[in-house]
């Protein structure tokens, strides 16, 4: 009896090993189908949730997404002049113009002046004058020569949902990472669950350090970029409709954060034998023109802007081949020298 149990015991340590290693309970398709379902619902719910909350600090949500606006004509005020044309109460637009562009108008120390358009008879005509209006409402210099507007009445509620959606994903982020990764941990095993944690963590700075990137340096130069180029052309872009400048801001910030998650991703599949140096350095090549299809696609399309999006998602991949050079290389002098440090070797 007890001979048995001895050939027994290595068995049975073996299967509790593999156990350990491996992934949670067995469950059956239509198990992992409830599984699935569950996480949907309970993302769908804090999502809703967060959608509500968006939608009731929708006044603070704008002026957040209005700052890059801000900040991209922060200095053009202080060189040009402006005219608002008005009729009655009723604003038609502010216009950038030169001093002498509008004879026996008095600019004194004034940046923009209001004209009233006004009727008058000159003979036997009926025209529209101009008539300057001193301590007009509109006479107050705006923080940027763009206006955003809603060319529909359903404009405004369009413009807040929008808020609300791109606002309750972001916000609700962590909640829902926690739920996607409550499915998928389970069925990993533990060197996966290890490199996975890993990974997450990496992944939250990177992404944040993508987003702070593109929201204070790239999208202010991109607003500004897309201003001078219209103008360049000879149409006016004084007027931006605001649902298609929130889909632009907010599409542009989340490609450039989710861009920056590359590395862990790829490093990710190099801990798991998917990928390793040789095959990275292979494909650096088409990873150029991969990036520079993303700066046309995320940005507005002119160079400087794709090249300034491309140029960080390239250096990115760089670290990442030569990451995957280190590892493989320790691995190797690990391999051939097991007694010793790895410092040791390579000294």
């Amino acid at each position: 009896m007890s001979e048995e149990v001895d050939e027994l015991r290595p068995a049975d340590e073996g299967d509790e090993g593999d156990e350990a290693d491996g992934g949670g309970e067995v469950k059956s398709f239509l198990e992992h189908l409830e599984d699935l379902r569950w996480v949907l619902i309970k993302c769908l719910v804090v999502v809703t949730v967060g959608m509500i909350i968006c939608l009731a600090a929708g006044n603070w949500l704008m002026g957040v997404l209005l700052w890059p606006l801000e900040k991209a004509f922060e200095n053009s005020p202080g060189k040009n002049h402006y005219v608002r044309l008005v009729v009655g109460t009723n604003v038609l637009g502010t216009y950038r113009v030169d001093t002498n562009q509008y004879q026996g108008v008095t600019w004194g120390e004034n940046q923009m002046v209001t004209l009233n358009m006004q009727p008058k008879i000159s003979g036997t005509e009926l025209v529209m004058g101009l008539l300057q209006t001193t301590n007009a409402p509109g006479s107050i210099l705006p923080k940027t020569p763009v206006n955003l507007f809603n060319p529909s009445p359903a404009g405004g509620f369009i413009v807040a949902f929008q808020i609300a959606v791109y606002g309750g994903i972001i916000l609700t982020s962590p909640f829902l990472f926690y739920f996607i990764i409550q499915f998928v941990v389970p069925a990993l095993k533990r060197k996966e669950k290890k490199y996975m944690g890993r990974g997450l963590l990496v992944g939250m700075g990177l992404f944040s350090t993508g987003v702070c990137f593109c929201y204070y340096v790239l999208m202010p130069l991109a607003l500004r970029a897309s201003r001078a180029y219209s103008e360049w052309l000879g149409v006016s872009a004084a007027l931006w409709t605001a649902e298609q400048y929130i889909s632009f801001v907010c599409k542009f910030i989340l490609g450039m954060g989710l861009g920056f998650e590359m590395p862990v991703i790829l490093l990710v599949f190099v801990k798991l034998g998917v990928l390793d140096y040789q095959k990275l350095a292979g494909f650096r090549r088409y990873m150029i023109v991969i990036n520079l299809v993303l700066g046309a696609v995320l940005t507005t399309p002119e160079v400087l802007t794709q090249v300034m999006m491309a140029l960080p998602l390239q250096v990115l991949y760089e670290i990442t081949v030569w990451i995957a050079w280190y590892w493989e290389r320790k691995e190797k002098l690990k391999a051939a020298n097991p007694d010793q440090s790895i410092d040791t070797v390579a000294s």
